[in-house]
């Protein structure tokens, strides 16, 4: 359980410092992309009017570039762009590649019919930022070369991405050795509360027994008294109790089942389930099982047969008058099944997971009718957790309830 509340402040952590670190990487790039975007755009959107007005004429540089030399006297010399001109419907007409030197008349007559077959007035393409502009005497579409800017891009994604890494590595490693610290007044709590428990159960049970040997006693001398019978009746119950508690606590221990082994559950399961089976033909309730062969698991045999015979004494005392109880255990793909179902008149079926939760009551006055303690279901889900495995319960309808335990 120590390590389960260790690996989870970790994950918490993590998940924590990884979020906020996946947010700062995608806003940086984000605002690198939005940038760099829109001034490819105004100088696109600036290079385009002027090919539309003197298509012919060869300046060098052109003056939207020219206007650069202020900020970045290189910069003007370092843009490379072609235009294509077409008609209304799309038909090329001329293709101005006065500024560029690398690409054909036929290349870029390919790229803009690839670009104005996608539709979109704006966008990436082979390394080209792209502008289409539409008037009533034709379409211009001009190509200004990206790549250094792509580039640029790319190099700060990959960089912030492995930044981000090499954090969350970081990070992962001063949390891993620093949880330990963190969490430690959390398990000195646990730790004094499971020794209370258990100091408790072992000081209860010196005067429940005196109590129970008194109660006997008097009953010998008052036989048939029905207040001595009811004292005997909640000194067993407080008897159970306590051991219920005792042993649950156990099992928050660290390593509860220290001689682990490899056993057959199918044997196991068929030990267990044969009390109940009589039990339940004497209440008038029909039983049947179905329990595979040759399952083994590797655990604790008898807390196993514990965690079944709970799921199976909970079905006895809380099916309906005449109902159906049913057992399977079965194999599915590599993990067991057990599951106990039973007929029942359930009143709420919108919260069943709590029955999991200690002293947590259905229905509280049934409940004391049968004698339950509430610590049953939860010894289930320990005994279930404990075997690396889980424990849930289900209800279709509210008039059966199915508790199944994977392994």
């Amino acid at each position: 359980m120590l390590n389960k509340i260790r690996r989870r402040f970790i994950l918490a952590a993590m998940a924590a410092f990884g979020t906020v670190t996946l947010l700062i990487i995608v806003g940086i790039n984000a605002a690198n992309y939005y940038r760099t975007t829109a001034m490819q755009d105004g100088l696109a959107e600036a290079l385009l009017s002027h090919e539309q007005t003197v298509p012919a004429k060869r300046q060098v540089p052109p003056p939207p570039l020219r206007e650069m030399a202020g900020r970045d006297p290189e910069a003007a010399f370092m843009t490379r762009f072609f235009a294509v001109h077409c008609d209304t419907d799309g038909s090329i007409k001329a293709a101005s590649r006065d500024y560029i030197s690398s690409v054909d008349e036929v290349t870029a007559e390919a790229y803009a019919q690839a670009v104005l077959s996608k539709g979109w007035e704006k966008g990436y393409y082979e390394g080209y930022r792209y502008r289409v502009k539409r008037e009533e005497n034709g379409i211009s579409v001009l190509f200004l070369n990206s790549t250094i800017q792509i580039q640029s891009m790319r190099s700060l994604l990959f960089v912030s991405l492995l930044i981000g890494a090499v954090s969350l590595l970081l990070v992962f490693l001063l949390i891993f050795f620093l949880s330990g610290r963190a969490i430690r007044p959390y398990i000195k709590n646990i730790e004094r509360q499971r020794q209370f428990i258990t100091d408790a159960g072992h000081e209860l049970k010196t005067p429940i027994t005196s109590i129970a040997t008194s109660a006997d006693i008097a009953a010998m001398e008052h036989e048939g008294d029905e207040w001595i019978d009811n004292i005997r009746r909640q000194t067993a119950r407080l008897t159970k109790l306590v051991g219920d508690m005792v042993a649950l606590s156990k099992l928050d221990e660290e390593t509860p089942f220290p001689g682990k082994s490899r056993f057959s559950v199918s044997e196991a399961a068929w030990e267990a389930a044969e009390p109940f089976a009589h039990l339940a033909k004497a209440k008038g309730k029909s039983y049947s099982q179905h329990i595979a062969e040759d399952l083994t698991l590797y655990g604790d045999r008898d807390s196993v047969q514990r965690m079944i015979s709970i799921l199976l004494d909970n079905a006895v005392r809380y099916s309906d008058e005449g109902g159906a109880i049913q057992m399977r255990i079965y194999r599915r793909r590599s993990k067991i099944c057990v599951e106990v179902s039973n007929t029942c008149d359930l009143p709420d079926v919108s919260d069943l997971d709590r029955l999991f939760d200690r002293f947590y009551r259905m229905d509280a006055s049934r409940s004391a009718a049968t004698g339950g303690t509430g610590i049953g279901l939860s010894m289930v889900r320990a005994i279930a957790e404990t075997h690396g495995g889980k424990a849930e319960v289900r209800s279709a309808d509210g008039k059966e309830i199915c508790f199944r335990v994977m392994f």
